[in-house]
C-alpha cells in the first residue's frame, strides 16, 4: 500500500500540483509570478542581457533582489547565467528555452493587465458609502 501511494505521488510530482503543499510547483511558481521574477522573465525576451542593463530595464529592483530573483530563475532551469573570466566581471543572463516558454505565458497576463489597467483600477477605488 505503501508503494502504491508514493508512486501516486510520484506521478503527481512529475506532472505538479499546485494545490498539494508538498509539491515543488508551488516553489516555482512564486519564483515565475513574483514582481522581479516576470518583469525579469519579460526583459529577457529581448534578448541577452548584462546584470546592470537588466537591473534598468526592471527599474526599481534593488541590485541585492534582482540577483536572488536571477538565482531562482537560473535554479528552475529558465535562465542561463554566464560569466566571463575578465576584469572587471562581466556576467550575462539569457533565457533557456523553457524560460522562453515561461516569459511568453507570463508576457501574457502583464498584457493583460495593462490592457484592462482602468477597469482593474476602478475595483481597487473604495467603494462609496451608503
Amino acid at each position: 500500500m505503501l508503494e502504491r501511494t508514493s508512486s501516486r505521488l510520484a506521478d503527481r510530482i512529475a506532472r505538479g500540483d499546485l494545490f498539494d503543499t508538498r509539491c515543488p510547483s508551488r516553489a516555482i511558481l512564486k519564483h515565475i509570478t513574483s514582481t522581479w521574477g516576470m518583469l525579469a522573465l519579460i526583459a529577457l525576451r529581448q534578448g541577452t542581457l548584462r546584470f546592470s542593463e537588466l537591473r534598468r530595464r526592471v527599474n526599481g529592483v534593488s541590485e541585492r533582489m534582482l540577483a536572488q530573483t536571477l538565482q531562482q530563475l537560473e535554479g528552475d532551469g529558465l535562465v542561463l547565467r554566464v560569466s566571463y573570466p575578465v576584469v572587471p566581471p562581466h556576467v550575462e543572463y539569457s533565457l533557456t528555452p523553457l524560460g522562453e516558454e515561461a516569459a511568453a505565458l507570463v508576457e501574457g497576463l502583464a498584457d493583460w493587465i495593462e490592457g484592462n489597467l482602468g477597469t482593474l483600477m476602478k475595483g481597487v477605488e473604495a467603494p462609496e458609502a451608503a
